[in-house]
């Protein structure tokens, strides 16, 4: 029989706080059953309202700081507690590195199984705001009018954002340039409930140049272009690109199918580790480009080439990895499922003077197996799978092919974990482990870690 939680909902509950979840909330224990609360530091003694009860874990809002961490301090955005985003802020950023360095060895511990991993300190930033050189704003109709802002947590309610501590200032000028636009000309935003109106979304990015690019998603056609052009111009210094996209589906996905350019460039230019890429709207690039150098750098320490090198990019995007490895292998094949992705990888290929880089349009858990099968035997293989990481399939056609060394680009310590074992049980050990923090003040960790098949 089991028993039944020492708490109710809406109880209010003292208690000590011990650690951080996956997700940055405080975590303690009250009568033995965890409990999570936001906003709680370890080492704090706070007061907390239960609003969720489940069989293995409670859920409190914080009422009360009863004894305060040393680690805490104040947050800088004014919208921090209410739009989900940096759910750190509230604690001292050397902390929070700590606390991405536990996070990926817990994970390696409890999910992975593994024992004494070494894992390096997080690398960090010296200057951890206005980090994000790109932000999608969803677009809402808010007491009598238009905002754009950021969803609350578990919900589709619009906060309200003029500012944010972490995005590039060109960002936030595009975004409220196009909120004004759309209060001027009575321009609707989009219901999801009903299916009508026109304004989605607002997308912009900037370059490492100073440029930037304005992205407008809309349901159908975009009255006022004139207006919108215009106003944008005026008030974004640097601005270089107008971009209408249109995504007519009931779908949580931002971006749709057509694009159409209203002023200036299609794409921008950006520059990574002394190679030039150009950076589409539907491109997906690393927002933090500091730290992107930081961890591209870290792949390439621990690929370790020589030159003489058949190296596997997996999961390769536009490209920025393949390129990078191919100044220092003999050869370089990158997979992808995405043809705009592979499309713009061989461009970026040919803007560099890159010849021993090859783009494959496939599902890389379909073609490895199958370059396996041709008999290729890379001596490198990177992979940089999505938060949900890589397919069984790859990772079997990893071991199969012997491939001597494996570097791994995580996004998500859970699924690295996760990889990490199927790996080790093909006869993989891990040899280095190395958190970067690509996102401060959330809790999201990048990892670089570095495999060997054990001879």
């Amino acid at each position: 029989m089991k028993l039944q939680p020492p708490v109710k909902k809406n109880d209010d509950i003292v208690i000590e706080i011990t650690s951080l979840n996956s997700q940055g909330q405080g975590v303690g224990r009250y009568e033995d059953y965890a409990v999570f609360v936001p906003g709680a530091i370890p080492g704090e003694k706070v007061q907390a309202h239960i609003i969720k009860v489940n069989q293995g874990y409670g859920v409190g809002k914080l009422q009360n700081i009863l004894t305060s961490s040393a680690e805490r301090v104040d947050p800088l955005c004014p919208a921090y507690g209410s739009c989900g985003g940096c759910v750190l802020q509230h604690i001292r950023y050397e902390a929070q590195l700590k606390f991405k360095r536990q996070a990926v060895t817990d994970a390696l511990e409890r999910i992975g199984g593994f024992k004494g991993i070494g894992v390096n300190d997080t690398i960090g930033m010296s200057k951890p705001w206005s980090y994000r050189n790109k932000g999608a704003f969803p677009v809402s109709f808010v007491n009598g009018k238009i905002e754009a802002g950021f969803f609350a947590p578990r919900s589709h309610r619009i906060i309200p954002i003029s500012d944010c501590s972490i995005q590039d200032e060109s960002v936030i000028l595009c975004v409220n340039a196009v909120r004004d636009w759309a209060n001027e000309f009575g321009i609707r935003a989009y219901d999801e409930q009903t299916q009508k109106g026109t304004l989605r979304h607002v997308v912009a990015r900037t370059s490492s140049n100073g440029e930037v690019m304005a992205v407008v998603v809309t349901m159908g056609s975009l009255p006022r272009k004139d207006e919108l052009i215009t106003i944008l111009r005026e008030r974004v210094p640097g601005l270089a690109s107008i971009i209408h996209n249109v995504n007519s589906k009931q779908t949580s996905v931002i971006l749709g199918e057509k694009y159409t350019v209203l002023w200036g460039k299609e794409r921008l230019e950006e520059q990574i580790c002394s190679l030039k890429f150009m950076v589409s709207p539907a491109s997906f690039l690393q927002v933090n480009p500091v730290q992107t150098e930081k961890l591209y750098g870290t792949a390439l320490e621990y690929a370790a080439l020589t030159g003489n090198e058949t190296v596997i990019d997996i999961y390769c995007g536009i490209g920025t990895i393949t390129l990078l490895l191919a100044q220092k292998a003999k050869t370089v094949i990158g997979i992808e499922y995405v043809p705009e992705a592979v499309k713009d990888a061989k461009n970026n290929a040919n803007i560099n003077g890159i010849t021993n880089a090859k783009f494959i349009c496939a599902k890389a858990e379909e073609e490895l197996p199958r370059l396996v099968s041709e008999g290729i035997r890379p001596d490198v293989a990177v992979l940089d799978p999505p938060r949900k990481g890589a397919e069984p399939e790859l990772l079997h056609a990893i071991i199969e092919s012997k491939t001597p060394k494996v570097v791994y680009v995580s996004c998500n310590p859970t699924t690295l974990a996760r990889d990490l074992k199927i790996l080790a049980e093909g006869g993989y050990e891990i040899r280095k482990v190395q958190p970067v923090d690509m996102f401060p003040h959330t809790e999201h960790v990048e990892c670089c870690c570095l495999l060997a098949k054990i001879k």
